[in-house]
């Protein structure tokens, strides 16, 4: 934990974060096995930066791995086929577009920190990052496709443009990080990532967040051929 930081700060964030693993357990048919597992990850995670496992930023290979390559081995195993099956029997729309209203508090997290010369100021809505866009508009969403003006094309779009701004401010914030492809922010690196309660940004809300956008994408790709 940061010691610099004021506690309502990680208090606020862990709120974020328990949001996010609450709306992926109702996104995906209140599964308990998936529920555990990312309540385990999430203990495996903290316990590993709160050590000071993840500040030596020197090591070979770098220790960040250990945060980074397990979710994307996960991420690309929920999209094979017998797993992209289940997801289209047990999700629940509502919940995966209301999901995304944690990058509200998300990135003003991210803003505070900056504050506190935690992250570049690239990694937030004054600089680089617009992934606040996503989370404003998500109760918009809602609401126009609970009543059925905003269907399968308009939440392709949005969910597309969702993804492509977490992935575009994910590489902003790998790329400023204290690792051996940081190419820019080299006067304010991306610091607060190595520390608890934040590895939980990298390590558990954007994998979840982009899990959910691309098997959306995926869903209504589908939904949009059975149309034609």
């Amino acid at each position: 934990m940061i010691d610099i930081l004021p506690n309502w700060i990680n208090i606020f964030f862990l709120a974020a974060a328990l949001w996010t693993i609450i709306f992926f357990y109702y996104s995906n048919g209140k599964s308990k096995v998936l529920l555990l597992g990312t309540i385990l990850w999430s203990l495996f995670l903290s316990g590993l930066a709160y050590s000071g496992f993840l500040l030596n930023v020197t090591a070979m290979p770098p220790r960040y791995g250990i945060v980074l390559i397990p979710t994307i081995i996960l991420i690309v195993y929920g999209l094979l086929p017998k797993q992209m099956q289940w997801v289209t029997s047990n999700r629940n729309r509502t919940f995966s577009i209301l999901l995304h209203t944690m990058r509200i508090p998300v990135e003003l997290t991210l803003f505070w920190l900056f504050t506190y010369d935690q992250v570049p100021e690239i990694l937030t809505y004054e600089g680089r990052n617009f992934d606040i866009i996503v989370g404003l508009t998500a109760p918009i969403v809602y609401l126009l496709y609970a009543k059925k003006i905003f269907q399968t094309k308009g939440l392709l779009v949005w969910n597309i443009m969702g993804i492509c701004f977490l992935t575009f401010i994910l590489a902003n914030g790998i790329l400023s990080a204290e690792l051996p492809i940081q190419q820019f922010a080299f006067d304010q690196p991306n610091i607060a990532m190595k520390y608890f309660p934040y590895v939980l940004l990298p390590g558990l809300i954007v994998p979840l967040a982009w899990y959910t956008h691309i098997t959306e994408i995926i869903l209504l790709s589908r939904e949009l051929k059975a149309v034609k």
